[in-house]
């Protein structure tokens, strides 16, 4: 689909990526991000395959251009035992006719889509050019100059009968459209920072079973640095600690759920990712109250030593089935004592946290099946083969330990991956890697069961246990014997497939100062450049009073009388009174202004 293009004017740039071609002010640094090209290809994904799932349930195929079709296998088990195989089986008359729609046509019963925060636009016109089964796009934002790039891109690009342009606050926006027929099937929200303020109206605009779409760029905030604002800004606690990508990820779809669940909605994620420097989530919400009555039943309290790092989780709340019907009561607990048992030490209190699964497999598999068969249609594909297919292995369970901090914590040499996943798998346990960390371990095993084994793995590589404080996490954790006999044999199932076959998860740094950039000004100001804004914030601490007075001419420089004073303009004091009138300085004249005053 190639539209008119608009002329492009002195000192600005036009950048590709993937179908849109858009023009950026080249003084502005705040538009545009390449390390987010992942984030917008995964989208373009994600949403596809939401459109041809809804689609699909009335009568309507979706059509990616270079992508080969699924081939139709059916078996003819005839009565002669000849098994044929038919690949185009004709049709059923009595089936309704299909009908096939494409990216750039618009279609009535297609999805309505907002991207809130638009910035450029570029999303919202990547998903019009790219994503087929859409009726509508509106990409949004409150900065007037960035509506107006919004609106240029829109004609650059040819997608006038897709992609609105709108000026508005995108809390307002999603509040006037709560009605059953206006809300829209997806919602699109990649603030600078946190999502936190539109939560609330993105849960009750989203259709029922529509997709919202989330990322948050305040990992300092998720990750445990400053846990008070996780919690204004959430609902939860976060506490600093190994598993903390994770964490961020169950926090924010706890604080979705929260919000859903006061309309009587809730969520089923179907993919959460942490990237970079940001996470990711796509979630449906739904309408239903007694499934919002098992949201408690959801969501756990974490109890986290600070010693040994070691985490127990506890449920908010209880779910019982009762024949037909559901029983609900309060959690027991709590699972821990007052110090740890491993190391005696005390423990955080973070949460409340999200403890059920982070992904829908089967829809992760629908995203992996049609990348296959249009392997180039995106230009970070590898990346994202890759991260799905570790997303697919992973357990679903909550959390994980990292083998760093295993071994840290006793002193000693750390294990390989293969070894410690091997003496899992040996003891019976499950085991997986975690896409959030990159020597990350998830298991069902107990606590207990890791320190065995890490005991284990002292006692072939032993520590001086004469160099350890008695009140140590390692000297106590070494104190006790284990309780198996781990065994480190490399099995074969414990590489897994993803890691044998090297599929790309994490990039290089593609350029310098590659994270979030500088946010935009108000009213939608153009911002400097790094270079500029550090120039700016040079001698800051100069005096910058002007010696028009003279008032400060009355007192003696110090440095001039020990020698060490350069001659020039930033310095205010005297270098002409004499010895005897410095002298007098001491005390201050009456008629001398005092420059403190």
């Amino acid at each position: 689909m190639e539209g008119p293009m608009t002329p492009q004017k002195s000192g600005e740039t036009i950048i590709a990526e993937g179908k849109a071609n858009m023009i950026y002010p080249s003084a502005n640094q705040v538009f545009y991000n390449p390390v987010q090209e992942f984030n917008r290809d995964l989208t373009c994904a994600v949403i596809t395959e939401f459109a041809r799932l809804r689609l699909a349930e009335k009568g309507i195929d979706v059509l990616v251009p270079g992508e080969r079709e699924k081939q139709k296998v059916v078996v003819n088990l005839s009565d002669n035992g000849d098994d044929r195989v038919q690949t185009h089986p004709e049709k059923d008359p009595t089936l309704p006719e299909r009908r096939t729609v494409t990216v750039g046509e618009s279609c009535p019963e297609g999805l309505r889509v907002l991207e809130g925060l638009a910035a450029s636009g570029l999303r919202s016109i990547r998903f019009a050019r790219e994503v087929p089964g859409l009726h509508s796009i509106i990409a949004n934002d409150f900065s007037s100059s960035a509506v107006e790039i919004i609106k240029r891109n829109i004609e650059f690009n040819g997608v006038d009968d897709l992609v609105t342009a709108s000026y508005s606050d995108a809390r307002v926006l999603m509040y006037n459209r709560m009605g059953i027929k206006d809300r829209f099937d997806v919602i699109d929200l990649d603030p600078y920072g946190s999502p936190s303020m539109f939560l609330d109206a993105a849960v009750q605009s989203v259709s029922d079973g529509g997709l919202l779409c989330v990322t948050c760029t305040d990992m300092a905030v998720l990750a445990g640095n400053n846990g008070e604002t996780c919690y204004s800004k959430y609902g939860a606690m976060s506490v600093k600690s190994k598993f903390c990508h994770e964490m961020a990820l169950r926090i924010l779809l706890h604080s979705l759920d929260l919000h859903s669940n006061c309309y009587q909605r809730y969520i089923v994620p179907l993919l959460s990712i942490s990237a970079d420097f940001y996470i990711r989530v796509f979630v449906r919400v739904f309408t239903g109250q007694a499934k919002v009555k098992m949201s408690a039943s959801k969501q756990a309290m974490l109890y986290n030593c600070v010693g040994c790092g070691t985490y127990h989780l506890q449920r908010m709340g209880r779910a019982v089935a009762h024949g037909n019907n559901m029983k609900f009561s309060a959690g027991t607990g709590p699972p821990v004592g007052t110090s740890c048992e491993f190391c005696q030490q005390r423990h955080q209190v973070g949460g409340p946290i999200w403890a059920e699964p982070l992904h829908d497999t089967d829809f992760v598999q629908r995203i992996l099946s049609a990348s296959e068969r249009n392997p180039k249609r995106f230009k970070t594909t590898d990346r994202i083969d890759g991260m799905l297919s570790m997303v697919t292995e992973e357990l679903e369970i909550p959390l994980y330990y990292t083998l760093d901090n295993l071994s840290s914590t006793i002193r000693c040499n750390t294990p390989s991956l293969l070894q410690f996943r091997s003496a899992l798998l040996h003891a019976g346990y499950k085991v997986s890697l975690s896409h959030a960390c990159q020597n990350a371990i998830k298991t069902d095993a107990p606590p207990s069961v890791i320190w065995d084994i890490m005991r284990c793995w002292e006692k072939q590589n032993p520590v001086k246990r004469e160099k350890l404080y008695v009140t140590s996490p390692a000297y106590r954790i070494l104190s006790t014997e284990p309780g198996i006999q781990a065994n480190f044999d490399i099995r074969e199932d414990a590489n897994p497939k993803s890691r044998k076959l090297g599929l790309k998860r994490f990039q290089e740094n593609p350029e310098a100062y590659w994270g979030p950039k500088a946010r935009a000004k108000a009213g939608g100001g153009i911002s400097t450049t790094l270079e500029d804004r550090r120039k700016q914030h040079q001698n800051k601490r100069k005096i910058t009073t002007s010696d028009d007075d003279g008032s400060f001419k009355c007192f003696p420089c110090k440095k001039f009388r020990q020698g060490s004073c350069e001659l020039g303009e930033s310095c205010r004091y005297s270098h002409s009174l004499s010895d005897s009138e410095m002298k007098s300085q001491e005390d201050p004249q009456p008629d001398c202004e005092d420059p403190t005053s």
